[in-house]
């Protein structure tokens, strides 16, 4: 049966380890020594991460997205604000991010509290995007409903034919926000499913408390 074949599948963690003694105080600067050494593994979509948040009857809701900034408040994505996900963030702030690089057995957790970028940085990220994503933000009415594929390729056509002689401005239903970390864990895979597992918790005076999970 396919659930025993799945069940025998297992590959032992061996490449590295993470101690307490090999990290540094701020866990985005600790992010930003895993992420770059994640690029220079070339590793695909370096930049694809989980984001789960919670649905209006509290079932939690997940899914890719791509990190497209990170600052000292957080960590930044864009979407359509009308899309399932902006609106489960309306109404409930508290998400989580989780990136995966499987090349260097390593994973990286951030739970946190949601806020929209102001419109000057989601200017500044739309006009830096192809013409055919801008196009793509005007397009589609995300996560709603459609007849088909055909009326999707319509509205591409009928929004290029409205921007084909002015500039193409962000539509104020598009943005970004910034996922500002609570707690972050950084869990490196090690024999016999004995991780490291390294948490940063934020505490009431604002300071990084950094502590060792059980695997």
């Amino acid at each position: 049966m396919l659930s025993k074949e799945i069940a025998a599948i297992r590959n032992d963690y061996v490449q590295m380890a993470l101690g307490e003694d090999n990290v540094v105080a701020n866990p985005i600067a600790q992010f930003e020594v895993w992420f770059q050494q994640a690029i220079a593994a070339e590793i695909t979509e370096v930049n694809a991460m989980t984001l789960a948040t919670v649905r209006e009857d509290g079932f939690p809701n997940a899914r890719i997205v791509l990190l497209k900034g990170l600052d000292e408040k957080g960590f930044q994505f864009f979407t359509n604000y009308h899309s399932q996900k902006g609106k489960e963030i309306e109404e409930n702030s508290k998400a989580c991010l989780v990136f995966f690089w499987k090349e260097l057995e390593r994973q990286v957790r951030i739970v946190g509290i949601v806020e929209k970028m102001n419109s000057k940085e989601s200017d500044d990220y739309f006009n830096s995007r192809p013409e055919g994503s801008k196009i793509g933000a005007w397009t589609s009415p995300q996560s709603a409903v459609i007849p088909d594929r055909n009326w999707l390729e319509q509205m591409e056509a009928k929004m290029k034919d409205k921007f084909a002689e002015e500039p193409i401005i962000r539509p104020e239903h598009w943005g970004g926000f910034v996922v500002q970390p609570i707690t972050v864990e950084f869990w490196q895979g090690r024999a016999s499913r004995l991780h490291d597992r390294i948490q940063y918790q934020l505490t009431e005076e604002n300071q990084w408390k950094i502590v060792r999970l059980a695997p």
